[in-house]
């Protein structure tokens, strides 16, 4: 039987062996970026940041002016489930978004 390096599943958080389903969370968080675009009113934008994130509506406001003035913002910064579910919400919409790690 051979070795088999360890191999890149969903993200740099998570690493499987290849005969094993079993993903390993090392814990690094990940950060979801928002994108300007000109579809979309403030109140929107901000009104689907306060439903993926569960923030205040004046944090929500200025991730919103952020992402106008700077054309980008970073949202969220948690565990790679959460970031997924909130680009998710994000993107009910059609708003864009980003997951890094």
């Amino acid at each position: 039987m051979r070795a088999h390096p360890l191999e890149f599943h969903a993200g740099p958080s998570e690493w499987a062996d290849p005969d094993d389903d079993t993903l390993v969370d090392v814990g690094l968080a990940a950060r979801v970026i928002l994108y300007n675009d000109e579809e979309h009113t403030f109140d929107e934008v901000i009104t689907q940041i306060m439903m993926a994130t569960g923030c205040s509506y004046d944090h929500a406001e200025g991730l919103t002016y952020e992402v106008h003035a700077t054309g980008k913002a970073m949202v969220f910064e948690g565990q790679m489930p959460e970031c997924l579910r909130v680009s998710t919400v994000l993107e009910e919409i059609a708003l864009h978004t980003h997951v890094l790690m």
